[in-house]
């Protein structure tokens, strides 16, 4: 009775405001950028791999594990933007980042389909808005990423080769960790594997386009040596925010071999998690279910996570905690999940705060309430194959 009546009160007030502190936060957000553009931005590396690459110059550095460290397709595209200087440029950029994973969100909600999808999608993002907002704020990669992996989740489910190509291109455009989910994608959909490959050789020839080919074989070669000596080397300043984060915290370091190997073991759990929810699950659910947890993948086993990593899980995970809110209408575990996802975001806030829970506290968090959901999801596949099995046998 008393969620009943929490989520009476609840629902009318969420059906707006979320979306509009959502919509508000990123409109702060522009004000920001044309008032400072370089304050809190990663923008500057951006800018430096692009203006190397119309100079001809190295785009990376290998004895720096920060920088420029995309691909050359990233820094050809991003031409255009430093030519509208650093606020029109800026502005743009925080948009198109923004737009996507919105336009990703509204289209998942409209998927899930049934009642109160003002709602869903309102308080989903309201949850999200805490772990997401700085990497809002730096106008990281990691938003365009989250965004066009997802949208080409849902358009590889529903077997669109058109927009699976272009999502894949521009999702491998925004960061070269996007080949985790097209592996997944390309595991569902064997038959759209052809489409997928064929979107990876575009993003890799697109730069011979603006630059000689001689310059750019060289920065492909210093490129994959530069992600390969990133995955493996644990002598740089970069701390890593997966889950051996927690076990370096209290001195136990994990063995680069050690997390390999739980990292590969994860893959295969990860494989057989997707491939469940998208037999057994409905079209829609099947799609928030597989992307949430190949965000889990890609944000708790992914070598090269930072803090602002795990703005990939902040959306889905909210939406996937409001529609568990919808289908049990409320409940303990939808409320500690709720907590958990907002206060986990909140830790960025404060320099005490942040300096405490760095750069433990995330992984261990995102694992708990991931672990949970992805729970919740298999449990729902597992009842829809019980209550579906009276019907087979009549």
């Amino acid at each position: 009775m008393l969620w009943g009546v929490l989520m009476t009160i609840s629902k009318p007030v969420f059906d707006r405001l979320g979306f509009g502190l959502w919509i508000g936060a990123f409109l702060i957000v522009l004000v920001l950028v044309l008032w400072s553009p370089h304050t809190r931005t990663v923008w500057q590396a951006y800018i430096d791999g692009s203006e190397a690459l119309l100079a001809r110059q190295p785009l990376y550095n290998i004895q720096s594990e920060m920088g420029y460290l995309y691909a050359p397709a990233f820094a050809a595209l991003y031409v255009p933007l430093v030519k509208l200087g650093p606020h029109l440029g800026g502005l743009v950029w925080h948009t198109i980042g923004f737009a996507v994973l919105t336009f990703a969100a509204i289209r998942q909600v409209r998927k899930l389909g049934g009642g109160e999808l003002p709602w869903l999608l309102s308080f989903g993002l309201f949850l999200a808005l805490p772990m997401a907002l700085a990497a809002i704020r730096n106008g990281q990669a990691t938003i365009l990423l989250t965004g066009a992996c997802w949208l080409l989740t849902l358009s590889a489910l529903e077997g669109r080769r058109a927009e699976t190509f272009f999502w894949a291109s521009v999702a491998i455009i925004a960061k070269p960790t996007a080949i985790i989910m097209l592996l997944l994608v390309g595991a569902l959909r064997l038959r759209l594997i052809p489409v997928l490959v064929l979107a990876v050789l575009f993003v890799l020839a697109l730069p011979y386009a603006f630059a000689p080919a001689s310059y750019l074989n060289d920065q492909y070669r210093v490129f994959g040596g530069m992600l390969t000596s990133m995955a493996v080397d644990n002598t740089s300043h970069f701390v890593p925010t997966d889950f051996t984060a927690p076990f370096t915290k209290i001195g136990l370091p994990v063995p680069e071999s050690g997390a390999t190997i739980v990292r590969v073991v994860m893959a295969l759990f990860t494989l057989s998690f997707v491939i469940w929810f998208d037999r057994k699950l409905e079209r829609g659910t099947a799609g928030l279910a597989i992307f949430l947890t190949a965000t889990f993948y890609m944000c708790v086993f992914n070598p090269r996570v930072e803090p602002n990593t795990y703005a990939m899980i902040a959306v889905p995970a909210g939406l996937a905690i409001a529609l568990l809110w919808r289908e049990e209408r409320g409940g303990v575990l939808a409320s500690v999940l709720s907590v958990m996802l907002f206060l986990t975001g909140l830790t960025g806030v404060e320099r005490h705060i942040q300096d405490l829970t760095y750069p433990w506290f995330r992984p261990i968090a995102v694992t708990v309430i991931a672990g949970f959901l992805i729970w919740w999801f298999w449990a729902k596949a597992g009842g829809k194959v019980m209550n579906e099995r009276p019907v087979a046998n009549g």
